[in-house]
């Protein structure tokens, strides 16, 4: 490894020579200059990885020195060294970005802590890391091989997801292998999800919150307690895509955060109908005929969106004000923001935002995006990019201001695929590449979720002969007329509608104002 450089620049370097030889045997290469102008001269010409600068020189002073270094590199980590804690010059020298600063008289271990702090910070983070993960390792695997109920799963999905972001981060080695464990997870939840999940809609006491309930177990009590709520849906929101953007919030807002599951398929046309009709499909299609929209139909799935809110309102007896909006683009969202005032009569604002599904579906149709999100690190931190500087964010300031409680959630989740299954079926068969409804399916029974019997799980059947088929974990379905396109196209896609952790366990985070 090479040896790292520091330049120090001290009126009095010649005492210093002692803390010197100790940082010439730690392996530091240490160049010493007595002034600042020889501190600028030597910085010009060489390359150094920090360095020390005494803030009290004749000539040019510390600060001085600071800013000229800082024009040649405004990257370089430089440590002030001062005789007094004087908040004038600290003040100063931090609002040049210096990396620390120590008080004189300097300790040698001081000196080395300070350099292990900010050079060798990245390395140590790293190698914890990676002790850390190889650790959890084994638990984990444990936990998944338990047979762990719905808790459970979102305990694991949870270490999954830290590991995760630690692991990139950190750029270890053992990202490889994070990966492979996850897919061992979806494996074996895809088995509990084909154990439990008909038992769930069925009415098993054991179960986890789903989507048709999330306005009457979550919602509706926050307003019959007299708050005030905006109710912030981000259209394919996953739990990790929430993790990046938390701290943003962090400071403006107190969180409160909960996951819920989202029911099968894992798509806008079911999930998010069943959360604002709080029915399953299958009754929203019953009670509400003109309200739902088949498979085989060309209109959009999910246009009456504020006509179901209404319908819950009215089936629970709650006599609540409310506004719906959908924000598609830039500009709506802006105009929604601007406009705020005018919704401070309402007891519940429902906004959904379409953000992160366009940002889904561009990826898979745009080079450029895919190239830009080309994997979940970068997928999540497109997504940070974007919440930073959207109308969301002056959304959730203004709501704040206006004294409103706001849940923040989503619908479903999404997942990178990448194992295609063949899958035969008619020209009624929906386009969806994670799950698929129709007559006349042919399949691997083996390595899908199928459903013979709609009802028995909320779903419509057009037909009595239709069948649901979903697919698990990274696999995705491809008709075998021009499949080696089909694969092409989709593999290492964000695609929803199937079975895995990242689709079905999701975020519910209420944000109260700080």
């Amino acid at each position: 490894m090479r040896q790292k450089r520091i330049l120090w620049a001290d009126d009095e370097i010649d005492i210093l020579r002692p803390h010197i030889l100790f940082l010439n045997e730690k392996g530091y290469d240490v160049t010493p200059v007595n002034s600042g102008q020889d501190a600028i001269e030597t910085f010009r010409t060489e390359t150094f990885d920090i360095v020390f600068l005494d803030e009290h020189m004749p000539g040019l002073s510390g600060i001085e020195t600071l800013s000229r270094i800082k024009e040649v590199d405004p990257n370089i980590p430089v440590i002030m060294i001062t005789k007094s804690e004087d908040e004038g010059i600290m003040t100063h020298a931090i609002g040049k970005k210096i990396a620390d600063y120590l008080i004189k008289p300097v300790n040698p271990n001081q000196i080395l802590l300070a350099l292990k702090k900010i050079l060798h910070k990245d390395d140590i983070v790293s190698e914890a890391t990676l002790e850390g993960y190889r650790g959890e390792y084994v638990n984990i695997s444990n936990m998944i091989n338990d047979s762990p109920g719905y808790r459970g799963w979102v305990d694991i999905y949870k270490k999954l997801i830290y590991w995760e972001m630690e692991l990139t981060s950190a750029q270890s080695p053992l990202l490889d292998l994070l990966h492979t464990q996850k897919q061992e997870a979806n494996n074996a939840f895809a088995k509990y999800i084909r154990f439990n999940y008909e038992k769930w809609i069925q009415g098993a006491d054991d179960k986890p919150l789903l989507s048709p309930l999330l306005f009457a177990r979550k919602v509706f009590p926050m307003l019959d307690n007299g708050e005030k709520l905006f109710f912030i849906l981000i259209d394919n929101f996953r739990l990790d895509q929430w993790w990046e953007i938390k701290d943003i919030l962090a400071g403006e807002f107190t969180i409160s955060e909960d996951e819920y599951f989202s029911i099968l398929p894992t798509t806008t046309q079911y999930a998010r109908n069943a959360i604002f009709a709080g029915a399953m499909p299958e009754q929203i299609q019953r009670q509400y005929p003109a309200l739902w929209v088949d498979e085989d139909e060309d209109e959009s799935k999910n246009m009456h969106e504020d006509l179901l809110i209404a319908g819950q309102l009215e089936r629970y007896r709650k006599n609540y004000s409310f506004s719906y909006h959908k924000i598609l683009t830039s500009s709506y969202g802006e105009k929604l923001a601007q406009n705020m005032n005018t919704l401070a009569n309402k007891q519940l604002n429902v906004v959904v935002v379409n953000f992160v599904d366009m940002l889904s579906h561009a990826r898979t149709e745009s080079k450029m995006i895919k190239e830009l999100a080309g994997d979940e690190a970068a997928y999540r931190s497109l997504t940070r990019s974007w919440f930073r500087h959207s109308s969301t964010m002056d959304i959730l300031r203004k709501a704040k201001s206006m004294g409103f409680k706001i849940i923040l959630t989503t619908d479903h989740g999404t997942v990178r695929v990448k194992h295609p299954l063949k899958v035969i079926g008619d020209k009624s068969v929906n386009s969806n590449i994670r799950y698929k409804a129709g007559r006349n399916l042919e399949y691997d029974r083996k390595k899908v979720y199928d459903i013979h019997s709609p009802e028995k799980v909320g779903l419509p059947a057009p037909n009595i002969s239709t069948k649901y088929i979903f697919a698990t974990g990274v696999d995705f379905f491809a008709y075998p007329n021009n499949y080696n396109h089909y694969v092409s196209y989709y593999t290492d896609t964000f695609q929803h509608g199937g079975i895995s952790l990242e689709e079905m366990i999701i975020p519910f985070i209420t944000l109260d104002g700080k």
